[in-house]
Formats: structure tokens, C-alpha cells, sequence
């Protein structure tokens, strides 16, 4: 798949950025300047220095120009940042106007109709292939992941599937979550065993010295969107996480929550993506997408725990119906939860913009 020419020089200067050519507090080279020494257009320039924006690597300052913010040594034992107050508001329920029922009633009766009986056998205890197939394809146009359809394991909800991360990596490893997070990570990981310590959560993702200091071999976080304090985890937070996973025995649990709603269309780069597929585990669910009664969701794991995946865990049944597998396969392939997204994405940067603009 041909790279996009703004994400090709989005990759260049963050790689500059993180090998420390451009030291945090400088100022970077103009979009001008990028975009002659590239050869692209001031356009293409524009959208790489977006993203880098909206990264958390560069900051734009009007009529200064952009200066980097990424700290190289990722905070490492610098001064804490003071936690979040232990009582926040919740996040909303809500992020838009619901999945158009006709929709899915639609694909529902198509499924019907195309499937037939073969909606009775059992599926795979990974999912059914075609869904397997279709959120590999997903993730690839939307999320930048290239991941094989055979990493994807189909889960009924975001709580199955963490007992599921914990019947794969062993309940005798001590697993660490944020504070606030949300409260049913650490319950299921209790329930199933383990051990699970909570790390106080800053303004811009795990406190360092906190995550430093922690025995914890297994990391949750939400570095998009953390429920319910609404931290996204910048740039510099999340290189963090993909060097403490680095240590041997590491891994990062990579929870994609709420991601598809980001008012940018540009994807977000994911743990997963930076680690290089490597110690981190992917999850996401069709919740918030398309409705919270769809039991639904996946968990992506690295290539080297497929093996302990079906030593452990593969003798499960698929908990999802087959025809919820077979519909969801139906609105990622014929891109119609897309659209969906996108609809919402416009509505809410309508809205905000009409929020910001001055009073008449």
C-alpha cells in the first residue's frame, strides 16, 4: 500500500525530532523550508505539520512558528507531574448521533439472505475468518496497523477480553493500570488472579516516577482518550511506554478507546504501531462505533504470543453469534461504519467550530 506523501514526511521529521536533532524548546524549520527540502508541496507540508501537532511533537505559535515539545528522554525521573484529583467527571456516553438502525437492518437481512444456514455451524474460537479478515483491512486504513488476519482474536466486549489478556500472559505477572481509569480493568484483572496495581495518571499520561518504580510487568493503558479523565497521552508519554515495554518481560496492553471519534481524520500513530508490533497488545470494541449492546471487539496480539495464545487460550468457543460476526464483517467491508464515523467527526467539528467562533 502506496505511504501517502504527507505521511511520508510526517515519518521524516518525527524520526529527526526523536533522534534529538531538533532538542525539546527549539525552534523547527518552517513549513517552507520542509516542504523545499522534501520536495512537496506547502500543502503536503501543512498536513505532515498537523499531524506532528496533533501528535504532541511540534506546537504551533502564532506568528512564531512551530517549536518541538517531544522530550527525547520521555520524562524519565524528571519531576513528577501532580496527579489528576481522584474525582473527575465522567467522560460522555454519548459522541454523536447513534448508527443508523436502517443500516444495520439492512446488513442484518443481507447476511440472511447470503449466509443462510451456514449462520447454525460454530465458529472458530478465533472469530470467523471474514470478520477477522475485514478488521485487518480496518485497521490499515484507518489506524496505519498492518496486522495479519490470524493476530485478530473476536471477544464479546472490552471485560472478556481482558480476562482473555490475562488467561494468555498468566495471572502470576503483576499487572498495572491508571488512576482514574476505568473501573472494570482492574476488577477483571483481580477476578481473574492477578494482581493489579494503579499508577497515578498526570496531564499527559502516566506520572514516571510512578511507572519507573513499579513492579509491574504488564501496562493497561487508554493513551487516547483515558476514561474517565479524558488524557491523551502525548507524544513523548507514549515513546515512554514503548521503551518501559522494551525490558525483557514487558508487555503493554493498548487500549483503543474511543479513538474513532478524534476530529481529525488523520490516524492517530498507536503503541502498537511504534513498538513495531512488538510487546504490545491491541484491543478496541464496536461500543461506541456502533452501539454499547453489541457485545463485540478484538484483541490484536504480537506474532510471538500467537503460540501461547493456543497453548492457553485457543481452546475457548468464539462467545460473538456468528451473524454478529458475519454483519460487522458487512459494515467494515462495505464501509459504511466509516461513513458513520465521518458524519459524526463533521458534526462535532461543526459544532465546536460554531462554539468558538466570536458573538454576533
Amino acid at each position: 500500500m502506496k505511504t501517502l506523501k504527507y505521511l511520508q514526511l510526517y515519518h521524516a521529521l518525527r524520526e529527526e525530532i526523536v533522534a534529538g536533532v531538533w532538542p525539546q524548546g527549539t525552534k523547527a524549520p518552517s513549513k517552507r523550508a520542509a516542504a523545499e527540502r522534501a520536495g512537496v508541496s506547502l500543502v503536503t507540508a501543512e498536513q505532515a505539520y498537523a499531524l506532528l501537532c496533533e501528535e504532541g511533537y511540534l506546537e504551533a505559535r502564532q506568528r512564531s512558528g512551530y517549536f518541538v515539545m517531544y522530550r527525547r528522554d520521555g520524562g524519565y525521573f524528571s519531576p513528577a507531574d501532580d496527579p489528576l484529583p481522584r474525582a473527575v467527571p465522567a467522560a460522555p456516553t454519548q459522541q454523536g448521533e447513534a448508527f443508523p438502525f436502517s443500516v444495520l437492518a439492512r446488513q442484518t437481512r443481507r447476511v440472511l439472505q447470503e449466509q443462510g444456514e451456514a449462520l447454525l455451524a460454530r465458529a472458530p474460537g478465533e472469530g470467523v475468518p471474514a470478520l477477522r479478515q475485514a478488521i485487518a483491512r480496518y485497521l490499515a486504513r484507518s489506524r496505519g496497523l498492518s496486522v495479519a488476519p490470524r493476530q485478530v482474536l473476536i471477544g464479546s466486549g472490552a471485560e472478556y477480553l481482558y480476562g482473555l489478556i490475562v488467561k494468555i500472559l498468566g495471572r502470576d505477572r503483576k499487572y498495572a493500570a491508571e488512576d482514574p481509569s476505568y473501573e472494570k480493568i482492574a476488577q477483571v484483572y483481580q477476578a481473574e488472579g492477578a494482581d493489579c496495581e494503579l499508577l497515578p495518571l498526570g496531564p499527559d499520561g502516566l506520572i514516571s516516577s510512578a511507572l519507573w518504580k513499579s513492579g509491574a510487568q504488564v501496562l493497561h493503558v487508554t493513551p487516547y482518550h483515558s476514561f474517565p479523565s479524558g488524557v491523551t497521552a502525548d507524544a513523548s508519554k507514549r515513546l515512554e511506554y514503548v521503551r518501559w515495554a522494551e525490558r525483557p518481560g514487558r508487555y503493554l496492553v493498548e487500549d483503543d478507546f474511543d479513538s474513532e471519534f478524534r476530529l481529525s481524520g488523520r490516524p492517530q500513530e498507536t503503541l502498537f504501531a511504534l513498538a513495531g508490533g512488538k510487546g504490545v497488545l491491541y484491543l478496541n470494541t464496536f461500543s461506541r462505533t456502533i452501539a454499547p449492546s453489541l457485545r463485540a471487539g478484538y484483541l490484536v496480539l504480537p506474532e510471538d504470543l500467537l503460540p501461547l495464545y493456543g497453548e492457553r487460550a485457543g481452546f475457548y468457543s468464539c462467545p460473538v453469534p456468528v451473524m454478529e460476526q458475519y454483519v460487522l464483517a458487512g459494515l467494515l467491508d462495505s464501509g459504511e461504519l466509516e461513513r458513520h464515523i465521518n458524519r459524526v467527526r463533521r458534526k462535532k467539528r461543526a459544532e465546536n467550530t460554531a462554539q468558538a467562533a466570536p458573538p454576533p
